[in-house]
C-alpha cells in the first residue's frame, strides 16, 4: 500500500474515532426543546404565507378547480388544469372543511404538511445515523424549501409529493424492509404521484434497492420489490376506478399525462435558476461535493446512499423535464439532497474545534442569512400583491350566482371575483395554444390548440352563460405580470393572445355583449338583457 494511501486511512480512522468519541456528547438530547425549536423554525420562515390572506401562485388554480367540485362540477370536465386528481381532492378536502375561503387553514395544512415531511426525513435519517443527522435533515428542508421566492411558499406539487416520498424511502430504505413495509411504500409512491406527477419517477431507485442491492447480498428472492410494486398498483387500480365510475378517466389520462409535450425548452431560465439555487444552496452542494467526507458518513450503507443518490438523479430529471425550470420545481430535489449531507454537517460538527469554523458552522451562518434575506424579500412580494382591479369591480357588480368568463391566464381573477367560471377553461391555454413557461419570439402556438376545445367552449356558455366576460389581453401590457416598455416591446406572440384574432369568439362577444368597465388593464364586457 502506498504512503498516500496509508495516511489517507489514518485519517479516516481519526476522525471516525473523534467522532464516535464525541458522539455520547451530541447537544441533541431527546426532549421538547428540539422538536420545538423544529417547529418554530419552520412556522417563522412561512410566517407571511400564514399572514396571508390570498392564493399564492398556483394555489389559485388549485382553488377554483376545488370550488368547482364544491359546487358539484368534476375535474377535467367542469374545471381543466393539468394536476393530477388527489391533488384537488386535498383541496376541496381543505376547503370544504374550513370553508373556500379560509386561506389561514390552507397555509396551516401547508405548515403542518411540512412539518410532517421534517419528521419524515428525521426519521429516515435517524435510524441510518443518529438523532443529530436526523435533526440536521429536517433542519435543511425547514429552512430551505420555501427558498428565494414568495411562489415557493405555494403549498404546490412539489411540497405535497414529497410527504408521501420522504415515507416510502423511510419505510423501504432499510437492510430488512419486510413485505409490509415494502407494500406500504408502494402505496405511498402511488400517492405521491398522484400528487404531481415527476413522483413517480422516483419509485426507480428505490424499487432497484429492494430488487437488487439488497437481496443480491442476501442472495433471497426480491420479495420486497414486487410487494412494492403491488401497492403501487393497487392505488393506481383503484385510481383508474374512481376515474372511470366519475366518468372522467379519458379526460383525466388526456390532462395529467398525454397534455404534456415539451415545445420549447427554455435553457436561460434553467442556467438562472439553476445559479440561484445553487447560490442558496450552497453548503449542502459543497457537502455533497466533499467526496471524502461523505464516503466515510455512507460507508456503512453502500446500497443506500446508491438508492438516495439515485433519488436525486431521478429529482433532477423531474425538475428539468418540462423545459421550463420554474423555481418551485427545485423543491423536489431538497429530500435527498438533505438525506445525503446531513450525516456530512453532524460528522463536521462533532469534529469542529471550538472557537474554530469548518463547513457545519458556514452552513449555520449562510443558511441563516439566506432565511432572513428570503424572508424579507417573500413579505415584500406578498405585500406588493392585490387583488385584480377587474376581480373587484366584478364582485362589487355582480351577484353570487352570476358565472364570469376569463379570456387570457389569470386564473386569479375568478377568486378575486369570488364567482364561478362558466367554461371548464379556466385557463384560456387550450383555446389558444399558449405554452407555459414565458415569451418565446417568434413561435407559433395555434398548433398547439387542443382539438375540440372551441366547441366545447360553447357547449358550456349554453349550458350556464356567463354574465360577465373579461378580456386580460386587451392590450400587450395586459399580458405581462410586470408592466414596462421593454417588457411590452419583448412581448411574444406566445404570451399574447388577443380575442380580435380568434374572430368566432370576437363575434359571439360583440353580437351577444357589451363593455361596461375597463379597470386597471382588463375590459370587462356584460351580457346584453
Amino acid at each position: 500500500m502506498s504512503l498516500r494511501r496509508r495516511n489517507a486511512g489514518r485519517a479516516g480512522d481519526w476522525v471516525t474515532a473523534r467522532i464516535e468519541a464525541r458522539s455520547r456528547q451530541s447537544p441533541l438530547a431527546s426532549g421538547i426543546i428540539v422538536p420545538a425549536a423544529l417547529v418554530a423554525i419552520a412556522a417563522v420562515i412561512r410566517l407571511p404565507a400564514l399572514l396571508y390572506a390570498r392564493a399564492i401562485d398556483d394555489e389559485a388554480v388549485y382553488a377554483v378547480v376545488a370550488r368547482v367540485m364544491l359546487a358539484g362540477g368534476l375535474p377535467y370536465r367542469d374545471a381543466i388544469e393539468r394536476k393530477p386528481p388527489l391533488l384537488f381532492a386535498v383541496y376541496w378536502a381543505i376547503f370544504g372543511l374550513f370553508g373556500p375561503d379560509n386561506w389561514l387553514a390552507l397555509h396551516g395544512v401547508m405548515l403542518v404538511w411540512v412539518l410532517l415531511t421534517m419528521l419524515g426525513l428525521f426519521w429516515l435519517v435517524r435510524r441510518l445515523f443518529d438523532t443529530t443527522s436526523g435533526v440536521i435533515a429536517a433542519l435543511l428542508y425547514a429552512v430551505l424549501q420555501p427558498w428565494a421566492t414568495a411562489k415557493n411558499l405555494a403549498f404546490n406539487g412539489e411540497v405535497l409529493m414529497n410527504l408521501p416520498l420522504v415515507a416510502a424511502y423511510a419505510l423501504a430504505l432499510r437492510p430488512r424492509p419486510g413485505g409490509t413495509r415494502a407494500f406500504a411504500a408502494g402505496l405511498l409512491l402511488a400517492i405521491a404521484f398522484l400528487l404531481k406527477q415527476p413522483a413517480a419517477i422516483a419509485a426507480v431507485p428505490l424499487g432497484c434497492y429492494l430488487l437488487f442491492a439488497r437481496n443480491r447480498a442476501a442472495g433471497v428472492f426480491p420479495r420486497e420489490a414486487i410487494v412494492l410494486g403491488a401497492g403501487f398498483a393497487l392505488v393506481l387500480a383503484a385510481t383508474v376506478a374512481v376515474l372511470w365510475w366519475f366518468g372522467i378517466l379519458g379526460e383525466a389520462w388526456y390532462w395529467t399525462v398525454a397534455d404534456h409535450t415539451v415545445p420549447y425548452v427554455f435553457w436561460f431560465h434553467g442556467f438562472v435558476h439553476t445559479v440561484l439555487f445553487a447560490i442558496i444552496a450552497l453548503p449542502v452542494l459543497l457537502a455533497l461535493g466533499w467526496r471524502g467526507r461523505l464516503r466515510i458518513a455512507w460507508r456503512d450503507h453502500g446500497a443506500e446512499f446508491a438508492a438516495v443518490l439515485g433519488w436525486l438523479a431521478v429529482s433532477v430529471i423531474g425538475a428539468s423535464a418540462g423545459g421550463r425550470f420554474y423555481p418551485h420545481y427545485f423543491i423536489q430535489l431538497l429530500p435527498p439532497l438533505g438525506v445525503l449531507t446531513a450525516p456530512v454537517f453532524a460528522m463536521a460538527a462533532r469534529a469542529q474545534p471550538r472557537g474554530r469554523w469548518n463547513l457545519a458552522s458556514f452552513a449555520a451562518a449562510w443558511l441563516a442569512l439566506g432565511s432572513v434575506i428570503t424572508f424579507a424579500v417573500e413579505s415584500v412580494q406578498l405585500r406588493a400583491s392585490a387583488p385584480s382591479p377587474a376581480g373587484l369591480w366584478l364582485r362589487a357588480h355582480s351577484a353570487p350566482g352570476d358565472r364570469i368568463f376569463v379570456w387570457g391566464q389569470q386564473t386569479p381573477l375568478y377568486l378575486d371575483a369570488d364567482r364561478l367560471p362558466a367554461s371548464r377553461y379556466i385557463a384560456t391555454f387550450p383555446l389558444t395554444g399558449y405554452i407555459f413557461g414565458g415569451a418565446v419570439p417568434g413561435l407559433a402556438t395555434r398548433d398547439r390548440i387542443v382539438p375540440g376545445a372551441w366547441s366545447n367552449l360553447f357547449a358550456d356558455f349554453r349550458a350556464h352563460p356567463p354574465r360577465y366576460i373579461v378580456d386580460t389581453q386587451a392590450s400587450p401590457a395586459a399580458a405581462l405580470p410586470f408592466k414596462s416598455p421593454a417588457g411590452i416591446a419583448r412581448l411574444a406572440a406566445s404570451d399574447y393572445h388577443a380575442m380580435k384574432d380568434f374572430p368566432q369568439f370576437a363575434q359571439f362577444v360583440a353580437q351577444h355583449y357589451r363593455r361596461v368597465a375597463a379597470p386597471g388593464d382588463d375590459v370587462i364586457y356584460e351580457r346584453a338583457r
